[in-house]
């Protein structure tokens, strides 16, 4: 009989102490591709995420709660990716979600998010024409690393725009809006590269050359670039994405093309891409992101110092801790759950529609890569750099863009 009663007692504080922990704790989700093609650059925002909350959660948490993260494998499969929001929206009862990379896998999401009633906030630069009321895009919209990227091209006396890119929706839309963005720059068709797809009224419905995520052979396109800047004055505008970048740029250097005969600016190779990219044989290719490791700032110092730190210690299973870097996309990430603290806190709530009207109303971070602030339109206001690489995998900054407003409806604007 004592020995029932003490199974019950035991049962019944086991019972409550699992509910005290549960009032005590937060649950987030983490939905990154932490395998297949897309791993060369979404394990490093698992990571920082990670990071982020450990920080947070040894300074209090957020509203007394410490922050309970959920990570699952997107897998580079973007159905899955559909599967995965919905376990951690109904299973896991996350209050927020830090996720995807490629557009497609936040379009597969987007709708779970919305019938769920979650919050995602997506962190990579991407192609606009979006506003979901369940997503906060802290992601560089076209204007925001695109655009500015060609504005500098151009300054710098290139006549001839190559357009390559994956084949799928961010790549395909943000050309379409550089297409129309570099004609009413004066860019005549001819000295537009990649070929154009017509519908049968003669429009234009596809704009530069795409192949396949996981595709390997270049050989064939770079030849092609290579025959385009022939008569001097062109660049690549590059949207390829994850591991195809690197037979890509080995195809490139090994054809003899340099950044002085051909430069190249990418919007999805930073310095996390670049550790597994030849670097030194692509000294002066450019980037244009919102944040670069290279940027002296306080804030950067200390962020790049912890970080580094983190990983020393960390204990996640299959973490490297060799040679990391930070990038652009990180910082995005690093930043997002930082808004979202500030707007929880704001709003006094973890509720959806309160964190999201907060986030509505305005509010700035003092990130590593400088002042971001968010806007009712679901994007941030921040800088923009153009970036050149160095032999380390660095970039040198050429030029800054202070507090560029994220402008998601680009297409049909530029006249």
């Amino acid at each position: 009989m004592i020995t029932r009663t003490i199974r019950i007692a035991l049962a019944a504080f086991s019972l409550s102490h699992a509910a005290a922990l549960a009032e005590d704790t937060v649950k987030v989700g983490v939905l990154h591709s932490l395998s297949g093609t897309m791993a060369i650059s979404e394990t490093s925002l698992r990571d920082v995420l990670l990071f982020t909350f450990d920080e947070i959660n040894a300074k209090g948490g957020v509203l007394g709660k410490k922050i309970e993260p959920v990570v699952v494998d997107g897998a580079s499969n973007w159905p899955l990716f559909a599967e995965k929001a919905k376990q951690l929206l109904e299973q896991d009862k996350v209050a927020a979600t830090f996720g995807c990379w490629t557009s497609v896998s936040r379009k597969s999401v987007l709708p779970v998010f919305e019938e769920k009633k979650g919050l995602l906030f997506y962190p990579v630069q991407y192609e606009g024409e979006e506003m979901s009321p369940n997503i906060f895009y802290t992601a560089e919209a076209v204007n925001q690393q695109a655009t500015p990227a060609v504005d500098y091209m151009l300054a710098e006396g290139k006549k001839k725009f190559y357009l390559i890119g994956s084949d799928y929706v961010y790549p395909q839309t943000t050309n379409l809006i550089l297409l129309e963005y570099l004609r009413h720059k004066g860019v005549p068709l001819k000295n537009i590269g990649g070929g154009f797809t017509k519908d049968d009224k003669g429009k234009i419905i596809s704009a530069g050359k795409y192949t396949p995520f996981g595709h390997t052979d270049y050989q064939q396109i770079i030849s092609e670039i290579k025959q385009f800047a022939a008569s001097g004055n062109a660049c690549v505008i590059n949207t390829l994405n994850g591991d195809t970048n690197v037979p890509f740029f080995k195809e490139y250097a090994a054809a003899g093309l340099t950044a002085e005969s051909c430069p190249v600016v990418s919007f999805s190779v930073s310095e996390d891409e670049f550790r597994g990219l030849p670097a030194k044989q692509l000294v002066g290719q450019l980037g244009c992101w919102t944040y670069f490791q290279s940027i002296k700032s306080p804030a950067n110092a200390k962020f790049i110092k912890d970080f580094q730190a983190w990983l020393a210690k960390s204990e996640v299973t299959g973490i490297v801790k060799e040679n990391r870097v930070t990038c652009s996309p990180m910082v995005l990430s690093y930043d997002g759950v930082y808004l979202w603290k500030a707007a929880v806190e704001k709003a006094g709530s973890f509720d959806v529609d309160k964190v999201m009207a907060a986030l509505k109303g305005g509010i700035s971070f003092n990130g590593p890569g400088g002042k971001v602030t968010s806007q009712k339109n679901h994007h941030l206001t921040k800088n923009v750099y153009i970036g050149e690489t160095k032999a380390d995998g660095q970039f040198k900054i050429l030029k800054e863009y202070k507090n560029v407003v994220g402008e998601p409806f680009l297409k049909g604007t530029y006249k």
